[in-house]
This record gives structure tokens, C-alpha cells and sequence, in this order.
């Protein structure tokens, strides 16, 4: 009774432990959020690979491979595999109104399949919305309909063409990067607000352009890749503009391209070509179903079939490592036999890629891990000053307390009972100051996007550069795990601190301890 009684009535009439626990506040508070940033950056990295290039990639760079229909229809037969799709990949450059000429990756994709594949029907930014944003308090999103030079505009058809690559004669179309021609401020409600860009006459004047990048066109250019590996010569065309997308990673929403797969096939020289014959057996005369004689068209088949330089494949599996491992081994199972079949024709399967999201990302998770790792020791080392300031401030209580602690020995207190008494209490306070740590790190980082824009407004800090910190927002993950680890890693901290004084209270002499002056 005695323990519990002192216990409170330390608490609430000593203001020197209220620095201990003020110390595991912050402790605790300090490591939570940078662990719950880190992580979540680790997090959204994962995810993103995922989502922009499924689980495995096959791949075979420049030139491209045949026949990838059939090794499309092999992967989806088994069990394993979700949905394929196939890509071209290559670098080129684009201009745009203003007169800029970019270097980007383009990405030759049909709209369709790659949805299935990856997040991209989810990516796309320039579509209808019922309601705003959650910080977008002031309904600022040209999304929502209710702006002058938007009010009018066919958000669903604009979202079609987009999914499609496509225009609505039916044109191909790219679908860029939010961030690649600069034309779009995002503001501190994560909306977008087109802006009309600048370009320099030959006169050396600025001229505005009254113009919207979905409603414009851009130039790509291109250089095709002969079987040797030379380039052949640039290809130029101007296509117009669909959409733009938007992934949160900066580095591919400001330097990728997006077209429709057969306007790239054409333009590097890997569409279907060559002498055309009749496939065997096509062609004549049937009966249809109204008992008619009519013409069957027959089935014309090229000799060069259309290549792309990638399949990228989307599994039945879990984010986890193991899984992943598998189905790049079954993928790459199931290339073998499809070169087999193709022997000649296609790359054979030692010498193409077959890469998982992971393997695509390594350098970047393994640097995050690393760098996540070495944050924590640090801030760890310098949270457990926290042991030191603890065990001074118990020190000097029990040095303060030693009468006290005298007649409870004299009442019969056991050397145990004392000892316990001021761990009890070290206990306590390192349980309150973890919660309220936990408390303060779950309100900074649940609002951590808003007070660093906050921070940008009012006091002109710009911590968090999209362009060098790689996404576009700061991610977070706190969850329990991480929040149970923390608090009684706090908690622990004022146990150890308080060990030490509290043995030497449990053993001092009470003849000694009543006669301390």
C-alpha cells in the first residue's frame, strides 16, 4: 500500500521527474517519427515498384522479341500469373509548345492490358471527382467542375482517352508525366492548377500561351535500333496529348512518356513489316446463319511480327520476398519453353532478363533499409542519455528521500519492498512519457505533409524536396508494431536509469539513514 500511496504522491509533487519523463517524451516522440518516415519511404518505395512494373519483367532492351502474344497467352494459362502485358521501353526526347526539348524514358504501352498489370488506371490524374481533397478546404481542384476555364470540360472523355491512349478519332495519343513539362502547380492541398507556360519569340519577348497540355500536342523523337544495335536514324512525330498521370514518384512522373503501343512499334521500326502472305486454309465461301453464301476474308499473316522489349507480369503472390523468387522462377520456366518453341527466333532463355520488381529496385530498398538502420542507432545512442539524466535524478532524490527511506526500514519495509518502490516509480514514469511521445509522433506524423507546408508558407522552409527526396509527398507508416517497440524502449530507459539508485535505497542501513543530516 505504502509503495503505491508514495508512488502518486511523488508523482504529482516533484517537479525534477518531470524532466525524466519529459526527456522519454521527446525520446520516444523523436525515434517514432523518424522510424514511421523512413519506413514509410521504405513502404512506398515497395509499393511503388509493384505498381508501376508488376512482379517480373522479361526482358530483352533495343531490338525487342517476337511473338510476345503467344508468350502473353503461355503466362496467363498458368495458375501462378494474374494478367501480362507487353511494353516497349526506350529513351527519346520530346518538345514541347514552349520550345523545350526534354530527354525522357518513353514507355510504348496498350492502355488496357497494362492496367491489369500495374496501377495505371488508378494513376491517371486528369478525371472526374465528386469531392475535393481532404486539405483542399477551398474546392481549388479544376477536377471538380467549378472553375471558369474548366467548367465545360468532358472530364469522363478526357479520363477515356487516357485509359486508351487514344484521341476520340482514334489517334494515338502519350500520356506524360505530371510533372514533365512544368505546366502544373501543385499546391498545398495536393491539386494541380494548370498554368499557361511562357515561350521566348525570336525577338527575345515572353509570350504566354493560352494552352492546357491534355488539349495540346508534343513532338517525339525517336531513334530506331537495327540488329547490329546501331541506330538507324531519328524518328519524329507529333501526337497529340490524352492525359497526364501522376505516381508520386518524382523521378517518373517528370521524366516518362507514355504512348500507345503500336505509334511506338511503327516509329522504332518493330510493327509487323514485311512480305504478306495468305494463311493455309483461310479464305472462301460458308453458310451464314440466315442460310446465306457470303465471302470469309482470309487471314493475312506477315512474316516479321511485331516485337516489344518487354512483358511485364503481375502474380498471384504477396509483397513477400519468397513469393516474388517463385514466380520469377516459373516465369522464367515458362520463357524456356516458349524460346524452344521459337528456337532462332526469339533471344534464347539464358540470355534474356527476367527480373523481379525487387531485383529492379535493390540499390534502392537495400540503401533505405541501410540508411533506416543507421538513423535509429544513431538517435538511439543519443535517446539513451535518457538512462543518465534518469539515474542522476533519482540519485539525488534518494540522497534527498534518505530519512525517509530510514523510517520505512525502521516500519519493517524490506530491502526488497524500497527497491521496488523506486523502480516502481521510474516504471511510471517512463510509461507516461512514452504515451504521451506516442501521442505527440502519432499528431506530427499523421499531419506531417501539413505543417511542412505550413513550415514552406509562413516560414520559407523547404525541408522536403520532391526533386531530390524522389516522391512527391513525405510518406508515413506508423503502426503498432513500431509504436509497442518505442514505448517500451522508453519505458525501459527509466527502469535502467533508476536500477542503480533504487538497490542503494533498498540497502541502506535505517540506523544510518534516520541519522543522515
Amino acid at each position: 500500500m505504502y509503495q503505491a500511496v508514495l508512488t502518486r504522491r511523488y508523482l504529482t509533487s516533484k517537479i525534477m521527474p518531470l524532466l525524466a519523463m519529459a526527456a522519454v517524451t521527446l525520446s520516444v516522440g523523436t525515434v517514432l517519427v523518424t522510424w514511421s518516415v523512413m519506413g514509410g519511404f521504405l513502404e512506398t518505395l515497395l509499393n511503388s515498384g509493384r505498381g508501376l512494373i508488376g512482379d517480373v519483367k522479361v526482358s530483352w532492351p533495343n531490338t525487342g522479341f517476337p511473338y510476345y502474344e503467344e508468350l502473353i497467352e503461355d503466362l496467363e494459362a498458368d495458375p501462378m500469373v494474374t494478367a501480362a502485358a507487353p511494353v516497349i521501353e526506350t529513351f527519346g526526347l520530346i518538345s514541347l509548345a514552349d520550345d523545350r526539348v526534354l530527354g525522357v524514358t518513353i514507355r510504348g504501352i496498350e492502355g488496357e492490358s497494362f492496367a491489369r498489370v500495374t496501377t495505371y488506371d488508378e494513376s491517371i490524374w486528369w478525371r472526374p471527382i465528386d469531392e475535393p481533397l481532404p486539405r483542399d478546404d477551398a474546392r481549388s481542384d479544376p477536377r471538380l467542375g467549378n472553375q471558369g476555364y474548366f467548367a465545360s470540360t468532358d472530364w469522363a472523355e478526357i479520363e477515356r482517352n487516357g485509359l486508351t491512349l487514344s484521341e476520340r478519332d482514334g489517334r494515338g495519343a502519350a500520356v506524360p508525366g505530371i510533372h514533365v513539362s512544368d505546366w502544373n502547380i501543385r499546391t498545398p492541398a495536393g491539386t494541380y492548377q494548370p498554368a499557361p507556360p511562357l515561350r521566348v519569340t525570336p525577338e527575345g519577348e515572353e509570350e504566354l500561351l493560352n494552352i492546357w497540355l491534355p488539349d495540346d500536342a508534343l513532338t517525339m523523337h525517336v531513334m530506331p535500333i537495327d540488329s547490329s544495335g546501331r541506330g538507324v536514324r531519328v524518328v519524329t512525330r507529333t501526337i497529340p496529348v490524352a492525359n497526364e498521370f501522376k505516381t508520386d514518384i518524382f523521378e517518373i512522373d517528370s521524366r516518362t512518356v507514355l504512348a500507345r503501343l503500336d505509334v511506338l512499334q511503327e516509329m522504332l521500326n518493330m510493327q509487323a513489316e514485311g512480305a504478306q502472305t495468305i494463311e493455309e486454309g483461310s479464305g472462301g465461301f460458308e453458310i451464314d446463319e440466315d442460310g446465306e453464301l457470303v465471302r470469309v476474308p482470309a487471314t493475312v499473316v506477315a512474316t516479321a511480327p511485331a516485337r516489344v522489349t518487354d512483358v511485364i507480369v503481375r502474380g498471384e503472390i504477396g509483397p513477400g520476398e519468397t513469393e516474388t523468387v517463385a514466380l520469377k522462377e516459373r516465369v522464367r520456366a515458362i520463357y524456356e519453353a516458349f524460346a524452344a518453341r521459337h528456337r532462332g527466333e526469339v533471344p534464347p532463355a539464358g540470355a534474356v532478363r527476367v527480373l523481379s520488381w525487387r531485383d529492379l529496385n535493390r540499390t534502392q530498398i537495400a540503401a533505405v533499409q541501410n540508411e533506416t538502420g543507421l538513423v535509429l542507432f544513431i538517435f538511439g545512442l543519443v535517446c539513451f542519455t535518457t538512462v543518465f539524466l534518469v539515474l542522476a535524478i533519482f540519485w539525488s532524490m534518494i540522497s534527498e528521500k534518505t530519512r525517509d527511506i530510514g523510517v520505512l526500514r525502521a516500519l519493517g519495509a524490506s530491502t526488497a519492498g524500497v527497491t521496488w518502490l523506486w523502480l516502481r516509480y521510474g516504471a511510471l514514469l517512463g510509461a507516461v512519457g512514452g504515451l504521451l511521445g506516442l501521442a505527440v509522433a502519432w499528431m506530427i506524423v499523421s499531419n506531417i505533409n501539413a505543417i511542412h507546408d505550413w513550415m514552406g508558407v509562413n516560414l520559407g522552409l523547404k525541408i522536403w524536396d520532391p526533386s531530390v527526396y524522389y516522391f512527391v509527398e513525405i510518406p508515413e507508416d506508423l503502426d503498432a508494431t513500431k509504436a509497442i517497440v518505442v514505448v517500451v524502449a522508453g519505458v525501459s530507459t527509466c527502469l535502467l536509469g533508476a536500477a542503480i539508485p533504487a538497490l542503494r535505497a533498498g540497502l541502506l542501513d535505517p540506523v544510518r539513514a534516520l541519522r543522515f543530516e
